[in-house]
Formats: C-alpha cells, sequence, structure tokens
C-alpha cells in the first residue's frame, strides 16, 4: 500500500514525517528501500536534530546510500506539496563503475560518483555532530514472544518461569507473561521479550540458555510464535 506525505519543507510536514518514523525502521517494509530514497531526496537539507525519529532515518539512509546503495523495491511512496522526485534506481556495484552511456548528458547527477569537497566537508560536520553528541549508532530493536513447554503436569510453573527471567543479557529484557493451557493438565509458558538486534541471538538464547542445564531440569522445548520489528 502507497504512503503518501505531504509538505516536506514545512514544518508540519516534518513532524508529521517524524511521527510516522517513531516506530518504524524505513519508510516501508523491514529494509531500507527506493521508497526511503524518495523520501530522502525530498528533503530539502539535513533535518534538525528536534526531529529525532527523521534525523536518525536520514543519516541511516544517506551513509546506505553512500556507503553500499539500497536494492529493495519498496511499496511505493509519493510526496506531496513539493515537486515529487524521481524515483532513483540503485545499480550494482558492477553497473555503477562502468563507463558512462553514449548519450552522456553533463547535467545528469552521478550518485555513485566521487565526492565533492562540499560532500565531503558536509560528511565530516556530521560524523562531527554525532561524536559531540556522545550518542551511538542506534541498533535495530525486536519484539519476541517465546512458548515455553514444561516436561509435564507436575513441573513447576512458577520455578520454571523463575529460571527463564533469571537469563539475563546485554540487549534483552523480559516482559508480560501467562500460563496457557495445552492439555491434559499441562501448561505452557507464552511470554514476551523485547531484544536489541544486534546483540541477541534468539536461536542462540534458546540453544545455549533455555533448553540446556540447569534450565532444561523444568523446560522441555521452546519456540518462537512471533517476531516482529520495533
Amino acid at each position: 500500500m502507497a504512503v503518501a506525505f505531504y509538505s516536506l519543507d514545512t514544518e508540519s510536514g516534518l513532524k508529521k514525517l517524524d511521527e510516522y518514523l517513531l516506530t518504524r525502521s524505513y519508510i516501508t517494509g523491514y529494509q531500507a528501500s527506493k521508497d526511503d530514497i524518495t523520501v530522502h531526496a525530498a528533503l530539502s537539507g539535513v533535518p534538525s536534530s528536534e526531529y529525532v525519529n527523521v534525523s536518525r532515518w536520514y543519516h541511516h539512509i544517506d551513509a546506505l546510500l553512500r556507503l553500499s546503495g539500497v536494492s529493495g523495491e519498496g511499496q511505493g511512496v509519493t510526496i506531496e506539496g513539493s515537486a515529487p522526485p524521481e524515483a532513483i534506481a540503485t545499480p550494482p556495484v558492477a553497473e555503477a563503475t562502468a563507463p558512462a552511456a553514449e548519450d552522456d548528458d553533463d547535467d545528469d547527477v552521478d550518485l555513485f560518483g566521487e565526492e565533492t569537497e562540499e560532500e565531503k566537508k558536509a560528511a565530516e560536520e556530521r560524523a562531527a555532530a554525532v561524536k559531540a553528541s556522545g550518542k551511538k549508532k542506534e541498533s535495530g530493536k525486536s519484539s519476541v514472544l517465546l512458548d515455553i513447554k514444561p516436561w509435564d503436569d507436575e513441573t513447576d510453573m512458577k520455578k520454571l518461569e523463575e529460571t527463564v527471567r533469571s537469563i539475563g543479557m546485554d540487549g534483552l529484557h523480559w516482559g508480560a507473561s501467562k500460563l496457557v493451557p495445552v492439555g491434559y493438565g499441562i501448561k505452557k509458558l507464552q511470554i514476551m521479550m523485547t531484544i536489541v538486534d544486534d546483540l541477541v541471538s534468539v536461536d542462540t538464547l534458546i540453544e545455549e540458555n533455555l533448553t540446556v542445564e540447569p534450565a532444561n531440569e523444568y523446560i522441555q522445548s521452546c519456540d518462537i510464535v512471533a517476531f516482529n520489528k520495533i
């Protein structure tokens, strides 16, 4: 479904975009796409740090364009209230370094050519601003729902949950939980957790913490029910 933004060159337009990006890492989907390039190009310049979410997103997309490009197709986005930028296709690395076409137009902008002095200066200023603010690059987060099953109906479910919550590591936060009947008097534990993607691997958490000693005294198996990017 296409997304529309209005007057991104105004305070109200930037505020709406900032609210939209509060719970999203990208304009559409879970990876950078041409939709992000479209909105990035529609902005008149580096957004003020007042718009925290727009600023975070802008610098991330800016870095991707400079380092590796963006290949996702996206779901479609339109910009109203200002001239909509042309869709920019990110070519593979091999094509990016290929000789220019015969019908070369000096007025065309080469997004993948060498940086001008002004671009280098702007990049250095942005890097200095980030360093001065003391902010580290934000990592993505995910919300995960786990099904944790006991060995039988005699398993102490209170001890089971205490064992699960006793597992701690950087980037892991345990959330709400409940007991869900399975059958034959057996209940399983459903528990939410929030993770920092760069710090916690759910598969590793299950294999190396939840299904080995001492946790396996209470836990028979553990399954991922839902996994959503925040």
